[in-house]
């Protein structure tokens, strides 16, 4: 038997490494499974658009007014950011390359920049709806003047009437659903994941890997490669 004073003195020690086992980082989760790292939501609903109801999203977007129009088909074409796509520019606008350029949001500094190709089809509308090439050859060409001069919560109301319009409701249904659905979009047609995650300006692959995660018919459209 241990004299009382060990005992007394062996309490603290015990108290401590149990505080030690506890405070001890444990296996890293994987970032599919990580809160608010998966293309499901905790009910199992999809989070992310498919090609189809981007189609239908974009056919409601028409019927709308010339902005809002513009600014889902950004959402849409270049999967950035809600307030990413409010941030953009006329002088960000390019053009000649065929890129959006955005201002990643989610870093710890600002000025950090990413070109975004797009299809010409969106750099047409927004020349013709913003005008793109006349505001550039202006003095100041373009620069701070935003395309969209609205808050965040009015984009987002807008961004979820054209939803409403299409039909689409549920988690997907939203500026979110279609930056995934950009993402799956992209690993669906053999876009390297390193070149998604610039695209999307995440910080780790291992962000963008959620989207190598896609089921369904995206899952079998990458499936189809695979056996020629």
């Amino acid at each position: 038997m241990k004299p009382a004073a060990e005992k007394v003195a062996s309490k603290p020690a015990a108290r401590k490494r149990k505080a030690d086992r506890q405070a001890a980082p444990g296996p890293a989760m994987p970032a599919q499974l990580s809160q608010g790292m998966s293309l499901y939501d905790a009910a199992g609903a999809r989070k992310y658009l498919t090609a189809g109801e981007r189609d239908a999203f974009l056919h409601a977007a028409e019927e709308g007014d010339r902005e809002i129009r513009s600014l889902c088909m950004t959402l849409a074409y270049a999967g950035c950011r809600l307030s990413e796509a409010l941030a953009l520019t006329v002088d960000r606008v390019d053009l000649a390359a065929g890129t959006l350029i955005f201002e990643t949001m989610k870093k710890r500094r600002t000025g950090v920049f990413r070109a975004v190709p797009v299809p010409p089809a969106l750099l047409d509308s927004l020349d013709l709806v913003h005008g793109i090439r006349e505001r550039q050859e202006r003095r100041g060409k373009g620069r701070r003047e935003v395309l969209w001069p609205w808050s965040r919560m009015t984009a987002w109301r807008y961004v979820r009437a054209v939803m409403e319009q299409a039909g689409l409701s549920g988690a997907q249904a939203s500026a979110k659903g279609l930056r995934h659905g950009f993402g799956v979009a992209a690993v669906s047609a053999g876009i390297p994941l390193n070149l998604v995650q610039k695209w999307l300006g995440h910080a780790n692959l291992t962000t963008t890997a959620i989207y190598a995660n896609a089921v369904g018919a995206e899952e079998k459209d990458i499936a189809k490669r695979m056996w020629g």
